[in-house]
């Protein structure tokens, strides 16, 4: 065997409010020899996504529950450095769920072989990965944005944000943004090409903003971060508007109950729609956004951006700076070399 200890994860505490270092612990493990019919990984990039803020807490939900003491789980691409007859060859590159570790054995079941020739293979954890699929699938299927209609969509410059800013404009619609640095909303109007973008974070009225960038209303509004943002969305959208719940990261790390929107009662006036979703049951439709983003990719219409960070040891760091906004496009850690070219 290659590669006998592998550096891990493993989550040490159940965070209160916002994670800390010392709530993730470093690890060595010593790998067993492969057997017949499995394959030896070499992670080479894993992601690490707000959703997982989720699964460190001990309560029941989509997705069972981070347990303390053990490595914890994420989509990582890696390459296959050894196989008895496994279900990939050596040289392989493979996506799976085996995130935050350096190495593991497999037998081959939850990997999927990877196409490095369509995109860079870190791209699988963001624009052709699960991110991707949550915009395309939550936009497209929930959203149903029609040509010349307006779509809200806050987080704009992260993973998911960015990629449902662009599938909207391929879809004729006019895209208005939020982000929370000058340097992302200039990447939205110049490289992502919505409409209008504005700085949540030195904008006096968020509420006002929305209104006056959404002059004729809201038709479509992919909520990536829930509380005021939220509100702008109710206060503004147009009769029967739909409202894409995909995730709410201003509140993930709150210790105390937080208020909900003031003007909920909009809802019912204005006919809208609003629908919370989990991109695990829009997998159906992978091959159709395979499809899509591989065709829209070779003809330069999507752009992305990625932040990466070096090493297994800092994969924490790169989690807790999720939620301060530290990313910029898709939050990545590099934990083995890269592949050849």
């Amino acid at each position: 065997m290659t590669h006998t200890v592998s550096r891990e994860i493993r989550l040490n505490n159940r965070p209160e409010g916002m994670p800390q270092q010392n709530d993730f612990e470093l690890a060595e493990v010593q790998l067993p020899e492969i057997s017949e019919g499995e394959v030896l990984v070499q992670n080479i990039y894993m992601s690490v996504d707000p959703y997982m803020r989720g699964r460190m807490y001990d309560r029941k939900s989509y997705i069972a529950p981070f347990q303390l003491g053990m490595a914890l789980e994420g989509s990582a691409v890696g390459r296959v450095i050894e196989s008895r007859k496994g279900p990939f060859q050596v040289g392989d590159f493979v996506l799976g769920m085996q995130g935050w570790r350096e190495y593991f054995v497999s037998d081959g079941q939850g990997l999927n072989k990877v196409d490095p020739g369509l995109a860079p293979i870190q791209s699988y954890l963001g624009t052709l990965g699960m991110p991707g699929l949550t915009a395309y699938s939550g936009l497209l299927y929930i959203g149903k944005p029609k040509a010349g209609e307006t779509v809200f969509v806050s987080g704009a410059a992260g993973a998911v944000g960015s990629m449902v800013c662009q599938i909207a404009k391929l879809k004729g619609c006019r895209v208005v943004a939020s982000a929370g640095t000058d340097e992302k909303i200039s990447w939205l109007l110049d490289e992502a090409g919505v409409d209008a973008a504005f700085n949540y974070k030195t904008a006096e009225d968020v509420i006002a903003k929305v209104g006056q960038l959404c002059s004729k209303g809201v038709d479509v509004y992919f909520d990536n971060v829930g509380g005021v943002h939220l509100e702008a969305a109710l206060e503004h959208m147009n009769t029967y508007g739909r409202i894409v719940s995909c995730g709410m990261i201003s509140m993930y790390n709150a210790t105390e109950p937080v208020p909900g929107p003031t003007n909920l009662a909009y809802m019912i006036g204005k006919q809208l729609t609003m629908q919370g979703f989990i991109v695990t049951d829009h997998f159906d439709k992978k091959q159709q956004f395979y499809s899509d983003m591989g065709k829209w990719i070779a003809e330069g219409k999507i752009k992305w951006k990625e932040t990466v960070v070096n090493g297994i040891e800092n994969a924490p760091k790169a989690f807790i700076g999720l939620f301060k906004g530290e990313n910029f496009g898709k939050m990545i850690v590099r934990i083995g070399p890269d592949p050849e070219n």
